[in-house]
């Protein structure tokens, strides 16, 4: 079962994401950067109205590896009352960053976001895991420069999940996906697809999201794994030490 995450750029677009079915509703600023973030006090307004609707996931914005910086950006995030935290992961000490959210993994739903277009360091899974992390993603940091299709073959992508979902992570893909990504891509058997750019009319990300788009992609989902709902944190079935995917 494959869920349905919409990006969603502005509180207007709520009622198309949710009408469209979207099963997350992922709060972000496609603005400013692969994660571009809201501002506090939208995100808290969005998680009052989709409080009993849908889930709500929300990211911190393109930060640097900074560990204390991104543990008060995460702190922040979910303190506005999300149900997932997203954090890329950039250039830099990422497994300082990943380490120094142990504490805050415990009590919030902290999925990292590897970017298929920055070599990924698929390595720091088995530790994100032992952290005690709830996801891990794959995307692409430059959007103009094609789907994660374009930028990822189809073997290390499905590696990527498999490794992460014997690690006990749920594991979602993103990255510029168009309507004839979803049955490549469920093929992988991840637990979400994150659509903004399908989702949007005219295929422009930066335009506002339109209910049939959501609704042609929710059906291609329907189609090839059937309806899902957040997915709940497995329980690991691999040591910390599982083979990562090659590049």
């Amino acid at each position: 079962m494959t869920a349905l995450l919409a990006s969603i750029a502005t509180r207007r677009e709520i009622a198309a994401a949710v009408s469209g079915g979207a099963d997350i509703v992922d709060l972000k600023n496609p603005g400013q950067g692969a994660l571009g973030a809201w501002e506090l006090p939208a995100i808290a307004e969005a998680v009052a109205l989709l409080r009993g609707v849908r889930p709500v996931s929300a990211t911190v914005g393109d930060l640097p590896m900074d560990p204390a910086r991104l543990v008060a950006a995460v702190e922040s995030v979910s303190g506005a009352g999300v149900d997932i935290v997203k954090i890329g992961l950039f250039e830099g000490e990422c497994a300082d960053c990943i380490a120094a959210l142990e504490p805050v993994a415990k009590h919030v739903r902290v999925v990292a976001v590897f970017f298929a277009d920055r070599d990924p360091d698929f390595s720091l899974l088995p530790l994100l895991a032992r952290s005690g992390f709830y996801g891990a993603m794959l995307d692409t940091a430059d959007k103009r420069a094609g789907s994660l299709r374009n930028r990822m073959n189809a073997e290390t992508v499905a590696g990527f999940v498999s490794a992460a979902r014997a690690l006990g992570l749920c594991v979602g893909l993103a990255g510029s996906l168009r309507l004839d990504d979803v049955a490549p891509l469920l093929a992988a058997g991840p637990d979400f697809l994150g659509f903004r750019r399908a989702l949007c009319a005219g295929e422009n990300r930066v335009g506002e999201i339109d209910a049939g788009a959501v609704t042609r992609v929710r059906a291609a989902l329907d189609a090839g794994r059937g309806r899902a709902q957040i997915p709940k944190a497995r329980r690991a079935t691999a040591t910390a030490g599982a083979q990562t995917p090659a590049e």
